[in-house]
């Protein structure tokens, strides 16, 4: 895919998405930018996969982007971000090619690594399946979060949720989700978590300031309420946080996850649209040792594995699915397709 197809297919994905902004500015920079500066040059001779299921480039710009706005050291910038009015294209695209020239050396090292986000709107998706799972097995959770970023979903039973018409978490958090539903209802159930483990290759410090600037820079800048919920759930989440061990997600599952357990704890792996960056080999691994370790679950003793990750069907706007499998017997039941930052959520079981 080159580069110009990447950035157009961002937009497309951002303005379906509620985000018209941020599609605007990937359309105009697939559109007319070109390698006259040093990081159109950098941008337009990309030697990876610029699409957001490789590096996600348009990503990692717009990420820039929104932080140069959300710093105010370019007010003119800060003034066409949402709420406010942005200007017509040609306006707004000789502000933004000044920038990519007078503000290189802010812009530039947003290019260098991949977007870090910590959606807590997927979240809802997750306690869905959390929810079939107690129903099922009628005892509490251990949870171990690959992927986990600043760790903000393995703290997903400190929020408050309506999913259809079914209440789950806590009623008093600062954190409530309220996902579009479309089809029944998952089950009433007790969800409790007695333990958490998480890691990632490179975790967040939620009690810091630069992690909270760089996870909201990566919020679309048009979903103010995606911004206002991050940062309920990072205030909620640096009064008590959960320890994001760094370490390769294979390594760390075998490792953390051994054959024996205690009995009446089910061990739950989770992720969220994170198991699609894990090298091909890594995947096997997680995979060979999930099967391993679920031949030994029990009853008193279970073993499940929740996913919210990218349709390995459909075109680039693919869905996520949420997919529940458990041992023992390893059978896995596709509950849901979800919108990717959890705001909708179809409902497939009955």
């Amino acid at each position: 895919m080159s580069v110009q197809v990447a950035f157009q297919s961002q937009s497309s994905i951002c303005t379906a998405a509620g985000a018209p902004f941020t599609g605007r500015l990937c359309r105009l920079v697939a559109e007319r930018l070109d390698d006259s500066t040093a990081i159109g040059h950098r941008i337009l001779s990309w030697s990876g996969n610029p699409s957001h299921e490789g590096d996600a480039l348009p990503l990692r710009l717009m990420g820039g982007l929104h932080a140069l706005a959300r710093d105010g050291r370019r007010p003119e910038w800060s003034a066409v971000y949402p709420p406010n009015d942005a200007p017509e294209d040609d306006r707004l695209w000789a502000l933004l090619g000044s920038l990519l020239v007078e503000e290189a050396g802010f812009l530039d090292p947003w290019l260098d690594g991949p977007p870090q986000t910590n959606e807590v709107g997927r979240s809802a998706a997750l306690m869905s399946g959390l929810l079939v799972l107690a129903d099922r097995v009628k005892m509490p959770f251990a949870l171990y979060e690959l992927g986990a970023s600043a760790g903000l979903n393995s703290k997903l039973d400190r929020y408050g949720y309506r999913l259809g018409e079914t209440r789950a978490g806590d009623d008093a958090s600062p954190v409530q989700l309220a996902p579009q539903w479309q089809g029944a209802s998952p089950p009433s159930a007790e969800v409790k978590v007695v333990a958490r483990r998480a890691v990632d290759r490179n975790p967040l410090d939620v009690r810091s300031e630069d992690t909270r600037k760089m996870l909201a820079a990566y919020v679309w800048a048009d979903q103010l309420k995606r911004l206002e919920r991050l940062e309920a759930a990072l205030d909620l989440a640096a009064r008590d946080p959960v320890t994001v061990e760094r370490d390769d997600a294979a390594d760390w599952l075998e490792n953390t996850l051994t054959v024996t357990a205690e009995a009446g704890v089910c061990r739950v792996v989770m992720h969220t649209i994170a198991f699609q960056y894990f090298p091909p080999e890594a995947q096997q691994r997680i995979r060979d040792h999930m099967d391993k370790v679920g031949q030994g679950a029990t009853l008193e003793s279970p073993l499940a594995w929740l996913s919210f990750e990218a349709s390995e069907q459909g075109g680039p706007e693919r869905r996520p699915t949420l997919k529940l499998r458990v041992w023992p017997g390893g059978g896995e039941t596709q509950l849901a397709v979800c919108q990717p930052h959890g705001a909708e959520i179809f409902w497939e079981q009955d």
